[in-house]
């Protein structure tokens, strides 16, 4: 991840190894007492996270919600076209699963995906209060900073019609999309916007299609 946006974004973006790890402190200062080492998917981790998983559980958390808000520069898109990815927005509720790392393995695991996630800093980390079953569970998640440039506030319709086109070094958009939903129904969630959103960008698929079958013709 860093190395495809330190050769998308030429304006000092992507953080350093210093500021990956100063950031990093920074979080795990904040870590509730007596919290394991749980982190929150909504997105990407939930079906490609990259790290060891000593337990999944289904959960909700309150005060967030999931959206495609986030611009994809490198992985989902390009600077030219660039795609989306999913982020946390304040307000709602977000159906996600939670992951424990191994205790053993957890600072080296979370260095890594600090590499991932927090590679252009378009995310607060935070430490949530996720629900499963009757069970509190303290996790670390991902927010989106609306201060950052690659902040997006779309309307559903421009959302759909930008997963629809884009694609980037890690695949399209909608590729993106369709594997968070399956991810999910693996845990038996159905998100009523993905659900949505699916439906639109298959449609415009469906409808350019043909149209661009006549221009090759």
């Amino acid at each position: 991840m860093r190395a495809l946006y330190l050769n998308a974004v030429t304006d000092g973006r992507a953080l350093t190894d210093e500021q990956l790890s100063a950031s990093l402190t920074e979080t795990l200062a904040k870590k509730p007492k007596g919290a394991g080492w749980w982190v929150f998917a909504y997105g990407s981790l939930l079906w490609n996270p990259l790290f060891p998983v000593a337990e999944a559980r289904a959960a909700t958390i309150h005060g967030l919600h999931r959206r495609f808000c986030l611009h994809s520069l490198a992985s989902r898109g390009t600077p030219d076209q660039p795609g989306l990815v999913l982020a946390l927005e304040p307000g709602g509720i977000c159906k996600g699963v939670v992951y424990r790392l191994p205790s053993p393995l957890a600072l080296d695991e979370l260095h890594l995906l600090w590499r991932r996630e927090m590679v252009v800093g378009a995310y607060r980390p935070r430490w949530v209060q996720a629900r499963s079953g009757d069970r509190r569970i303290a996790a670390l998640t991902f927010v989106v900073r609306r201060d950052h440039v690659q902040y997006a506030q779309l309307s559903d319709d421009e959302q759909a019609r930008i997963i629809a086109q884009a694609c980037g070094a890690f695949g399209s958009s909608c590729d993106y999309l369709m594997r968070t939903r399956a991810a999910l129904a693996s845990h038996g969630i159905v998100d009523a916007y993905l659900e949505r959103l699916a439906r639109d960008v298959q449609m415009r698929q469906l409808t350019c299609a043909p149209a661009a079958a006549a221009e090759v013709k």
